[in-house]
């Protein structure tokens, strides 16, 4: 028979994972307690939460929201887990880990797995999503796409008197 303790546990883990739009498993041995507290800090700054939890217990609150865990997510619910939550932006609190992980110079935290949405993801999909660039930067991006045809269509207009004041520039100084 499951202790109150646990079933608050599940019943807390299953809110966080119906909330969260991306969940990502990493093993966090090897980190020291202050460096454990920097990394929550950072992704919490991202916009996430880390948190490490009992992999059976995990297992229960994602199969709340998934029907069967994928085999790539079993094999990493073994072994000592940090789990991070995402919240509205399922790239930027996993891009806060691997960049704690590259200042580090350590291979800790060792991303496992992850679920984006409905779909589970294996290592490689998890490290390509960490390569994209932040949602800031995209947003940029598209404006500046957007930006463009309007910016030379004013320089186009703008070019036959832009080539008038420069003519007449050149004659008033001969």
């Amino acid at each position: 028979m499951p202790n109150k303790k646990n079933i608050a546990e599940v019943a807390d883990l299953t809110k966080k994972v119906e909330a969260s739009s991306a969940i990502y498993l990493a093993d966090y041995a090897g980190l020291s307690g202050n460096d454990q507290v920097e990394l929550r800090s950072q992704i919490t700054q991202a916009g996430g939460e880390l948190k490490i939890t009992k992999n059976r217990l995990l297992a229960l609150a994602l199969k709340s929201k998934h029907a069967e865990l994928s085999p790539e997510m079993v094999q990493a619910l073994k072994g000592p887990n940090a789990t991070l939550f995402a919240g509205d932006d399922a790239i930027a609190p996993l891009k806060a880990l691997v960049e704690f992980a590259k200042e580090n110079g350590a291979k800790k935290p060792e991303i496992k797995a992850g679920i984006l949405g409905t779909e589970a993801l294996t290592l490689d999909k998890v490290k390509y999503l960490a390569s994209l660039p932040g949602k800031d930067q995209l947003i940029a991006k598209l404006l500046g796409t957007l930006a463009n045809p309007a910016r030379n269509l004013v320089g186009v207009l703008t070019a036959p008197t832009r080539n008038l004041v420069y003519a007449l520039n050149a004659i008033s100084k001969k």
